[in-house]
């Protein structure tokens, strides 16, 4: 079985904890040969986790024949300039989210993987998420009918004073948190077709100047509502996910779901009625009916909900192991991510804190 060589450039939370844990999980496909990082703790740490090269300036990566994929995982306002750079230089890239700041950004790295023929990858392996995935599932089902809106909930209470609170380093919870659930939402809406958009933004638990609550709502004709909300003032979260049909609906959590629904054919058709209403006893009534209600509820594997996280990243690296070694389509492409950054783009637009 061939093994991708993978370098990983920064050592944080994403490129220790997520990647380089993840990947050294998947020895059949994957070697992590080498790691940049500008903090000399970081790669003494990784000399002894991961028994690789470590270098201080990840250019030093660019002198290596031995590598196959550079994992972009430095800090969100260095992926544009860094993942254009990693491809200029030769080497497929995955990058870490964001993408990029702009539109005009992703353009730019798009016509580079073109020119160069190289692969970019952009990690969003929450369309991997098991409850997400179940949605999707029941949706496709029918049961519940016509869907009329999607809620998503990215909520907490929380407060915040790392670098990832300040507008200069791409921080804020719509760039740091965001590509998850706006993902996700442009999966329900339709990729094909841009949204229309509105957007409100707060800072509210903050030591930086970037938000830390975001309200989206995408709609368009034909489409469901898309509700976004990723807040950090939310005392009290009560779903992720809150699906409307025409024939019942879907709420739970990442590791819950229930689901309910009615038949129509069991329903039947409704007629309308322009008469006054009344109730059996010629009462003046409201519209009223006993549906017979179907109800289904969904637990995440147990394997799965021990650990979620690197199960949706390793599921990731699956699709990225596919597309490199048997020639296989990315399943997440930056054709989709542009139109993600073109949603945060206008939402940032509209807001200015």
């Amino acid at each position: 079985m061939k093994k991708i060589r993978v370098a990983i450039i920064g050592q944080g939370r994403s490129g220790r904890d997520i990647h380089a844990n993840s990947l050294s999980q998947m020895k059949e496909q994957y070697e992590i040969v080498a790691v940049a990082d500008m903090l000399e703790e970081r790669l003494e740490r990784a000399k002894k986790e991961l028994n690789c090269e470590v270098y201080r300036d990840y250019r030093d990566l660019f002198k290596r024949n031995d590598i196959d994929l550079i994992v972009n995982a430095s800090p969100s306002h260095f992926h544009f300039t860094i993942s254009k750079e990693i491809m200029e230089s030769g080497f497929h890239v995955l990058s870490e989210k964001p993408l990029a700041r702009t539109v005009h950004e992703v353009d730019i790295l798009m016509d580079t993987a073109k020119k160069t023929g190289k692969l970019l990858a952009i990690f969003q392996q929450s369309r991997y998420a098991p409850a997400y995935r179940q949605v999707q599932e029941i949706i496709k089902s029918g049961v519940i009918g016509r869907v009329v809106q999607v809620s998503i909930a990215y909520n907490n209470f929380a407060r915040r004073w790392d670098w990832q609170t300040l507008k200069a380093n791409d921080g804020g919870n719509l760039l740091n948190t965001g590509p998850h659930p706006v993902d996700q939402a442009l999966q329900f809406f339709g990729s094909e077709e841009m949204p229309h958009i509105t957007s409100m933004m707060d800072r509210a638990n903050t030591a930086g100047d970037a938000e830390d609550y975001v309200k989206i709502i995408l709609h368009g004709h034909g489409r469901p509502v898309i509700d976004i909300e990723i807040s950090s003032c939310c005392a009290y979260p009560s779903f992720t996910y809150n699906v409307q049909g025409t024939r019942g609906g879907i709420k739970g959590s990442t590791t819950h779901l229930d689901w309910k629904y009615f038949k129509q054919e069991e329903a039947g058709e409704l007629k309308l009625v322009t008469t006054p209403m009344v109730n059996e006893k010629n009462e003046p009534a409201y519209c009223r009916e006993q549906l017979k209600w179907y109800e289904e509820s969904w637990d995440i594997p147990a394997e799965q909900g021990k650990d979620v996280f690197p199960s949706m990243a390793q599921n990731f690296y699956n699709m990225i192991y596919n597309t490199i070694v048997h020639g296989k389509e990315l399943e997440i492409t930056p054709s989709q991510v542009r139109q993600q950054i073109a949603v945060m783009e206008e939402c940032h637009r509209q807001n200015s804190l």
